[in-house]
């Protein structure tokens, strides 16, 4: 019988995470026990997806509510329809993706038992697994709190938010855990000290009974702490389309931890570019606003270029575009399409195992949003500076008629505010604020002209094609932006299998070989 460990996720957004632990086995299996979340929109996802789990391989009426819930525009209607059909299933997946805020009162104490009677259950075979959230950890966050009046960093909750998993890594005493978060944590202080070093004390120092955790870096070439570089992992080097550059510390019972087998690393593999991962999307036009239609992009965008080619020496970029918008006006591109990729049309590799699903009749949540005029005319003009010179322009590079109206226009602190996604390099960071707008998420395709549909942003986060994102489409983006890429922690899981796996085959060769009996180490 295969040894079977249990995940317990926490912060646990739309399921990145968890995606990628679920589907690690070999031949452990790793079961997500259960997923706390607070956020109600990421629940209903956590909770179709630990849905589909109660059956191994998704029932034939899932796909089915699946073409008619696209074809309808309204990807929530499927949680209904499975409601329906499969009412104890459902039930089930409720109860193991709650809807919970970690850090108020008496949500630890909720979870106590659950957590005791899972330890207890797989007899300390557990992993527990999260990333606390980051705002008030990442650059961004930070610059944004001290523009707040009487912003005092030490009465901020979200600085001691992992506090929670600590008192959970207390209580659960797993074999191992992950721990996720941005990289400006790094640099973080709190009360004069460094914040991530704190976490690292208070991490290693859990479990005391048990002897703590001895704690790694995945990408460290040893398991020591000097130094903080080696828990920075680099999305694009392990074979995600996306430079996300994330802090991840792996901690191993020391009890465990003391066999001499090392931890693995990750390993690297061939970068992916943007368009190995959504070029074989279908092709679409971005929304006008109100009275939207295909005339009236196709007179914004012609328009837009006009602007910019009167001028009879006008810029290279500027006839670029023109030649764009003399192309667009000879295509019928749509807003969304449900037309999902044929075989030979899409990225090959694991990658591309991972994200199809060939059960599939159509393609979820591609669909753009709407834009103004103006930003239609930058998008238009940046992807086609992007076409041109193989990189983003800045925004002082941007034609006079093109500029922004805004104050901080010139500040210089948004030379990047409109962004390409280049077609032949890993993506720049998705984050949460793809939701707000698509300024820094542009398609490469200048006649296409227009920001990444929720399906093409999940694309480079790697969630698999049939990885449906509940909510209206902000929510989805921002589900999206907020998640542990799930191919990358796919590998992650495999690491720490292996490790748990091998440090386990370690203890049965010495018992083995207490009894005088051979034993072998498979590698």
């Amino acid at each position: 019988m295969p040894r079977k460990f249990a995940i317990v996720d926490l912060f646990a957004g739309p399921g990145g995470l968890s995606e990628g632990f679920s589907a690690c086995s070999s031949p452990t299996v790793l079961d997500v026990a259960f997923s706390v979340e607070m956020d109600r929109h990421a629940v209903r996802t956590l909770r179709l997806r630990s849905f589909l789990r109660r059956f191994g391989r998704a029932p034939a009426d899932y796909y089915s509510a699946m073409d008619a819930a696209v074809r309808d525009g309204d990807c929530d209607a499927i949680i209904p329809a499975m409601q329906e059909k499969h009412p104890a299933a459902w039930r089930e997946a409720e109860e193991h993706a709650l809807q919970l805020v970690l850090g108020e009162p008496g949500v630890f104490e909720l979870l106590a038992g659950r957590l005791d009677r899972i330890r207890e259950q797989f007899q300390g075979d557990t992993i527990l697994i999260g990333g606390p959230p980051c705002q008030a950890y990442s650059l961004v966050g930070r610059a944004r709190n001290r523009g707040i009046g009487n912003y005092v960093p030490e009465e901020d909750r979200r600085h001691y938010l992992y506090r929670e998993y600590v008192a959970i890594l207390e209580r659960l005493k797993p074999a191992a855990f992950v721990m996720e978060n941005v990289k400006g944590i790094l640099s973080s202080r709190v009360d004069g000290g460094e914040i991530f070093t704190r976490i690292l004390d208070d991490l290693s120092g859990a479990a005391a009974s048990e002897g703590g955790y001895r704690l790694y870096g995945l990408a460290a070439d040893r398991d020591d702490l000097f130094g903080t570089s080696g828990f920075v992992v680099k999305a694009e080097e392990h074979g995600i389309p996306q430079e996300r550059h994330r802090v991840f510390i792996v901690g191993i019972r020391e009890d465990l931890a003391r066999q001499s087998v090392g931890i693995p690393t990750l390993k690297p593999s061939s970068p992916v570019t943007v368009s190995e991962v959504i070029g074989s999307l279908p092709r679409l036009r971005a929304g006008t606003g109100r009275g939207d239609s295909l005339a009236r992009w196709r007179e914004i965008i012609a328009e837009q270029a006009r602007l910019l080619t009167s001028n009879p020496n006008g810029d290279d970029v500027s006839k670029r575009m023109q030649k764009a918008a003399n192309s667009a006006r000879k295509l019928a591109l749509p807003r969304s399409s449900a037309v999902y990729p044929q075989i030979g049309d899409d990225i090959g590799g694991r990658l591309g195992e991972w994200l199809r699903d060939e059960r599939l009749t159509v393609l979820p949540q591609h669909e753009t949003r709407g834009h103004m005029a103006g930003d239609l005319g930058r998008y238009a003009w940046a992807a086609s500076h992007a076409a041109l010179t193989g990189r983003s322009p800045k925004l002082d590079e941007f034609p006079a008629l093109l500029q922004p109206e805004h104050r901080n226009r010139d500040s210089g602190k948004f030379a990047d505010r409109f962004r390409v996604q280049l077609a032949d390099a890993p993506s720049k960071t998705v984050t949460s604020h793809i939701s707000k707008d698509g300024h820094y998420y542009i398609h490469y395709d200048p006649e296409q002209c227009r920001a990444l549909t929720v399906r093409e942003a999940a694309r480079l986060q790697t969630f698999p094609d049939n990885y449906i994102f509940c909510g209206p489409r902000t929510e989805q983006y921002r589900q999206v932006g907020n998640a542990v890429p799930p191919f990358l922690a796919r590998q992650i899981a495999d690491v720490v299998l292996t490790a748990l796996e091998e440090r386990q085959q370690r203890q049965d060769l010495d018992q083995s070989n207490l009894r005088g009996k051979p034993h072998t180490i498979s590698r």
